[in-house]
């Protein structure tokens, strides 16, 4: 829903379960996520949504994919 050229791929949501974000904030996890992905990050990554998640929290969330919000900024025109 952006101008962006068609089939362009700059919007993701992330799903990360982990047993190293025991005891962390979101804060401290998305930070984790944002340094494993540094090099991804410095190209055309528009918008990144990232659930960070322990394997207990996912569990209890009941496994799975979990949905993922339409884009809905920007412009509609095609670029």
């Amino acid at each position: 829903m952006h101008s962006v050229p068609k089939g362009a791929e700059s919007h993701f949501n992330v799903f990360v379960v982990s047993e190293s974000f025991v005891g962390q904030r979101a804060v401290a996890r998305h930070q984790a996520v944002y340094r494993a992905l540094a090099s991804e990050m410095a190209g055309g990554i528009h918008a990144l949504a990232l659930k960070t998640l322990t394997p207990e929290e996912w569990a209890e969330q009941g496994g799975g994919m979990l949905s993922s919000p339409q884009c809905l900024g920007g412009s509609k025109s095609e670029g």
